[in-house]
């Protein structure tokens, strides 16, 4: 009995449909332009090809749309603010040879130590507390109402973020 000849092997084919099939079957996948500065998005939208879309993720808007106009608003345009390190001796790395530091965490009561304590303990030295144990002479800190703490933590340039 003799088996048929049967060709088991998975070959390639290449398609030789015509170039408008092509391009037709092309546009099924969205090409968006992830890729590209600031600049050269502007100049694709300033002369667009309908084919392509504008794709805006990963761009920080620097402005507002007023109906159909665009405000731009020069506090939204990111800034790099570099220092002149020109006579720095420090290296630009760390050597992996360097010890490793370990510390520990710095809490309320450490800071309470280093700010407070050495106050507390001269005005008690002197003798100016009250009966109740508070400061006669207090600082601003020390006079500040707890409204008057929060909204200063809550301000520009504040430690609290």
């Amino acid at each position: 009995m003799s088996l048929p000849n049967l060709n088991l092997i998975i070959k390639r084919g290449i398609s030789t449909s015509a170039v408008r099939e092509g391009k037709r079957n092309f546009k099924k996948f969205l090409l968006y332009n992830k890729r590209g500065s600031r600049i050269f998005k502007e100049q694709q939208r300033q002369n667009p090809d309908p084919d392509i879309p504008i794709d805006t993720r990963g761009i920080r808007e620097v402005g507002y749309k007023d109906g159909d106009k665009f405000v731009t608003v020069p506090e939204m345009i990111p800034q790099l603010i570099v220092p002149d390190l020109k006579d720095c001796k420090l290296k630009p790395y760390v050597s992996y040879r360097t010890p490793d530091v370990v510390q520990s965490e710095f809490t309320a009561e450490d800071l309470f130590h280093i700010v407070y304590a050495p106050k507390i303990a001269l005005e008690f030295s002197e003798g100016s507390l009250n009966e109740d144990g508070s400061s006669k002479d207090p600082s601003p800190e020390e006079r500040m109402t707890k409204e008057e703490a929060l909204l200063k933590a809550k301000q520009t340039g504040s430690d609290i973020f």
